[in-house]
């Protein structure tokens, strides 16, 4: 890293930069300054109005920052997750909504690069790369959201076109957007997902007002409808079929980034509350020099710095596409956020009434960090994913070598 970056001790260690080669350090250390030039300073302004945070996303896109979720041959950097954790764990240090301009181009545009005809790569990559054009990732329907099979919308095959009904809910982008990657079941065949490309313009699709919301200013939600919307063939994301998995891996990568986006929350709420501890006099002496003020953030810091640990484990896993990968993205996803709700609300709480003004950034803080946990399943969906999985395991998994043979209800 540059002296710029490293002018300043930071409070959180840098131990997982070694992951880090010298190109990806460069792009941290551009969108490090980035955050303390024009994204920290300007952070309360975007989270005024939840109106899409255009200055933010036109920045981070032509400073290639968005570019690092598309491969190199549409201008692309093809970012691993390990650059891609620690890039997002930044942004969401000082402004949610510049985090997740990060994790939601990954999330609309995923299937696209993994599933697009190579002529709808060609029309389409360069552009989103660029922040020309916008996706929107179309999943969440009234009745199901973590449940992709639970979908109700349909596509359906006339001769050369798909024919989408069905209503989607909660979608990021939804006004901004230039196209949206949808996912319903076939009519022929309901089992099967089918993955499309609608265009926003198309006939019979209708995208509502902007939809008003706690937190998370910045990137407003709308809802989708669609009545008969028919697109080409050509518009098909990978085969017929392939919709679930698109949408699979899609996910993934977006539990992997709100992992990052909360801790990044979670560090910057101790720094703050640890810059007021210095502050603040209590009872004759610094709040900081009181035993109480510094356990609770001796638990605030060792939980974080444990749960970027396994943050990373995962990005590797990620990076080296190993088969239980989804189920540490379900454990790094649940930690990271149930983690970064507990540590705001307990940095809120050290700087008392300061906490509770919105000009104080621990008051947004506060507002966001809820939605981290609803997100891409929420942490009681994730903690059924991790219990089913460790049952599954455990009855092929190595016996405990401390027991004896047979059935333990024998003891």
């Amino acid at each position: 890293m540059n002296e710029t970056s490293t002018a300043a001790r930071r409070l959180f260690g840098e131990h997982f930069l070694h992951d880090l080669n010298p190109q990806e350090l460069e792009m941290l250390d551009k969108v490090r300054r980035l955050v303390v030039s024009h994204i920290g300073p300007n952070a309360h302004k975007v989270a005024e109005k939840d109106e899409f945070a255009w200055d933010n996303f036109r920045l981070l896109a032509d400073e290639g920052v968005i570019g690092s979720a598309f491969p190199s041959e549409y201008g692309g950097t093809d970012a691993r997750q390990v650059l891609r954790i620690r890039v997002i764990e930044e942004l969401g240090r000082v402004c949610s909504a510049s985090a997740s301009l990060i994790t939601g181009a990954d999330l609309s545009c995923r299937a696209i690069v993994a599933g697009a005809s190579p002529q709808m790569k060609s029309a389409l990559l360069p552009g989103l790369r660029s922040g020309q054009l916008q996706a929107a990732f179309a999943l969440t329907e009234p009745e199901a959201g973590s449940d992709v099979r639970g979908l109700r919308t349909t596509v359906r095959r006339e001769g050369d076109q798909f024919v989408v009904n069905g209503r989607k809910k909660f979608i990021t982008r939804g006004t901004t957007a230039d196209w949206f990657m949808v996912v319903g079941r076939s009519e022929e065949a309901p089992s099967s997902f089918i993955a499309v490309l609608v265009p926003r313009d198309a006939a019979g699709f209708d995208i509502s007002p902007e939809v008003d919301k706690l937190g998370w200013y910045g990137v407003p939600i709308s809802s989708l409808e669609f009545k008969d919307v028919r697109v080409p063939t050509g518009n098909l994301l990978g085969k017929i079929g392939d919709g679930f998995e698109l949408a699979q891996d899609a996910l993934l990568r977006a539990r992997i980034g709100h992992a990052a986006m909360a801790l990044g929350r979670a560090i910057g709420a101790v720094e703050i509350a640890a810059t007021y501890m210095n502050d603040r006099t209590l009872f004759g002496k610094a709040l900081g020099a009181h035993q109480g003020a510094q356990w609770m953030l001796s638990d605030m810091v060792s939980q974080v710095e444990a749960a970027r640990a396994l943050l990373s484990v995962t990005a590797q896993k990620y990076d080296r596409g190993d088969d239980d990968v989804a189920v540490y993205a379900s454990m790094a996803k649940q930690q990271a956020t149930d983690l970064c709700m507990k540590v705001v609300t307990d940095a809120l709480q050290l700087t008392g009434g300061r906490g509770y003004l919105k000009d104080f950034p621990l008051e947004r803080f506060f507002r966001d960090a809820k939605l981290n946990q609803i997100g891409e399943g929420s942490s009681e969906v994730h903690k059924t994913v991790i219990g089913r999985d460790v049952v599954r395991r455990s009855g092929s998994a190595q016996r405990n070598p401390s027991l004896r043979e047979g059935s333990l209800v024998d003891y």
